[in-house]
């Protein structure tokens, strides 16, 4: 097992048996909602290149918004970042999110 990025509480990225888990990605607090789903998104980009993976080989994603009033705001962002591959499996739900102006945090599994 490997784990990457880490300080007392979480580890950004944790490497066991070929399977990558990303800690939850969010966006900067003054964004609205499809520029903190890109940031997220990005953010997820950035850390599974960086360990040899791609947002082709994301097995699962879960989405946590602070409002399910974003939803489809954010799923067209989500969308279009899928448009040249095949979407993961993912849930969707709302909750209160570690600061009050975060309105997205995005968490993914995927293979190495």
């Amino acid at each position: 097992m490997q784990k990457l990025h880490s300080n007392q509480r979480m580890s950004q990225i944790v490497i066991h048996n070929q399977t990558i888990y990303l800690s939850g990605q969010v966006g900067a607090i003054d964004e609205d909602v499809s520029a903190q789903t890109l940031t997220c998104l990005h953010k997820v980009q950035e850390l599974l290149e960086e360990v040899g993976s791609d947002k082709s080989k994301i097995l699962s994603a879960t989405v946590w918004l602070k409002s399910m009033d974003d939803f489809a705001e954010m799923n067209v962002v989500w969308d279009e970042w899928f448009a040249d591959t095949q979407p993961p499996a993912r849930a969707c739900g709302e909750s209160a999110l570690a600061h009050s102006d975060l309105l997205v945090e995005v968490t993914v599994i995927a293979a190495a």
